[in-house]
């Protein structure tokens, strides 16, 4: 696959790029029309989607160099270039999370609630964002054969884009693109039931994100390590737990 989607000569837009400037558009406009929902001062969220964005991306490239730190002490200047891909999202759940606690601290706003409002627009920048892994020929599973593929029922350039350098790989890019848009569906048409308490939607995306990865970091071939351990199974276990436990809170809390 070409990862330059659009080439100006003295400047070159990647698919990877625009993906994740398209997620993080659509995101802001669901997490603001929520906003108003919920009464909540939209100028103040405007102003926190900036800064987790920031704060997001940051975070997303310590967490990847920190598990690739001998590459990048031996190549320091590659450390800026994103555009090639590198951003780890558990790391910019990890970055946007803190920038999220300190501003609603500082505005006096239910950290709780704003993450209810926020999560299904990350969600659904998650799902969108992943397609840069898919022009970038990253990201992705293990050796398979194209007649594997075709079972799937994937569109042709999906598993055309999927043989890299003569091999065929399991697409987990789109595995885990999917199962966040089924996530994205599930927040949305349920976050206005009557019966839904603070919190639930929070506990929902840890669930639900978290077994998505532990799962497809089974299949994935590039997984940042901690030992023998993949980095990225630990943080959904991580993450399954906390959205367990706040659910149990919560019901408690409510009866």
């Amino acid at each position: 696959m070409n990862p330059v989607a659009i080439d100006l000569g003295f400047l070159k837009i990647t698919w990877y790029s625009l993906f994740i400037l398209t997620g993080i558009f659509l995101a802001y406009i669901i997490i603001i029309k929520e906003a108003r929902r919920k009464c909540v001062d939209t100028s103040f969220v405007s102003n926190l989607i900036f800064w987790c964005v920031i704060f997001g991306i940051l975070g997303a490239r310590i967490y990847y160099v920190i598990f690739n730190l001998n590459y990048y002490l031996a190549y320091p200047s590659e450390i800026i270039k994103i555009w090639n891909g590198g951003l780890a999202i558990h790391g910019g759940i990890i970055g946007g999370l803190i920038c999220l606690i300190i501003c609603c601290n500082k505005n006096n706003i239910n950290k709780l609630l704003m993450l209810d409002i926020s999560l299904p627009g990350v969600i659904l920048a998650q799902a969108i964002g992943r397609w840069g892994n898919f022009f970038n020929s990253e990201a992705h599973g293990g050796a398979i054969s194209k007649a594997f593929l075709k079972l799937l029922h994937l569109p042709k350039f999906v598993i055309n884009g999927m043989n890299i350098n003569g091999t065929y790989y399991h697409p987990t890019f789109l595995y885990e693109s999917f199962f966040c848009l089924i996530g994205f569906v599930i927040m949305i048409l349920f976050r206005r039931n009557k019966r839904l308490k603070e919190g639930n939607i929070t506990s929902f995306y840890l669930i639900w994100y978290g077994l998505i990865r532990f799962f497809i970091e089974s299949l994935r071939t590039d997984s940042l390590m901690l030992g023998n351990l993949k980095v990225a199974q630990i943080i959904s276990v991580i993450m399954i737990l906390s959205g367990i436990i706040l659910l149990i809170i919560k019901r408690k809390k409510h009866q």
